[in-house]
């Protein structure tokens, strides 16, 4: 896959079928705006349907991983009009389409890692919480920045993290717009784990993709589908959603194939997942 040069907001790559997209905007502190919620959009639904990668790392450039939304937005941009009741309804309207782009993140047929460098706040945390996997560096906070400019968090906070950490400590964030400080993260499982440096947190996130990446993709799809439904839904449901999954994607040749190479101590050789082609292009 090579990168899309249209992209301003974020750099993309592929190697040993892993891809890094990387916040590119440090100047900025990676604020998000109308054209990274495109770019991010553009680029999720091309690593979901082209099947080559096999796991995600998302990291950043900067002081800080992302100050979230950048606020000139809503004064430009971003039309938020509370005097009608179809302006109200256009925010809902809105808002589903914000929400659907971090969205892709959870849904993706590949696992997420975020990495996160300085400050995670507002929008970011919508946005990591949506990941697989968080990593940290020392200096890492999260800050539920919305409710200190007077709104509410919409677009994902206030709707996963509560199954990330305990929701005492989602309400205390959520209610004063304190920081979550790396090491409390840590504690409380937000994230995996905190490393001294940006650069040895992006190492480490991108070691843990590429030993995701040599498993069988179609046994990481499947694993991810199943966490995630179990999240989700009672045991019962979920045991037979399993069972279902199971005998859906089993293979005899993918097992032979895994505990052969683990024990020649080589690498595992492994169809990707198919590509995903929208309806409207076949034919």
């Amino acid at each position: 896959m090579t990168e899309p040069t249209a992209l301003t907001c974020f750099s993309l790559t592929l190697s040993d079928h892993v891809a890094h997209l990387v916040l590119n905007r440090p100047d900025a502190l990676n604020t998000m705006h109308p054209t990274f919620w495109r770019e991010l959009d553009t680029v999720l639904a091309r690593l979901h349907r082209a099947g080559d990668a096999r796991a995600l790392v998302i990291s950043s450039t900067g002081r800080h991983f992302s100050a979230g939304m950048a606020l000139e937005t809503f004064g430009g941009a971003v039309a938020m009009d509370d005097r009608s009741p179809e302006g109200r309804a256009a925010i809902f309207d809105l808002l589903t389409d914000m929400q659907a782009t971090f969205t892709r993140i959870e849904s993706l047929r590949i696992p997420v890692i975020a990495a996160v460098q300085g400050g995670c706040i507002g929008g970011a945390v919508d946005m990591v919480t949506a990941a697989c996997i968080r990593y940290a560096t020392q200096d890492a906070f999260f800050c539920i920045q919305e409710i200190n400019i007077g709104m509410v968090a919409d677009v994902g906070t206030l709707q996963r993290l509560p199954k990330l950490i305990p929701l005492g400590i989602v309400k205390e964030l959520a209610y004063t717009g304190r920081r979550l400080p790396a090491a409390r993260a840590l504690a409380c499982g937000l994230v995996n784990e905190v490393f001294a440096t940006q650069e040895a947190m992006v190492e480490a996130a991108l070691a843990c993709a590429r030993e995701i990446a040599a498993k069988p993709p179609v046994a990481i799809w499947g694993t991810k589908q199943a966490v995630h439904y179990a999240r989700d839904h009672a045991v019962d449901d979920s045991l037979r959603q399993m069972g279902w999954l199971q005998s859906a994607i089993w293979s005899n040749r993918h097992v032979g194939e895994a505990v052969g190479a683990m024990g020649a101590k080589r690498a595992g050789d492994f169809p990707p997942l198919a590509p995903v082609q929208r309806f409207g292009e076949l034919g």
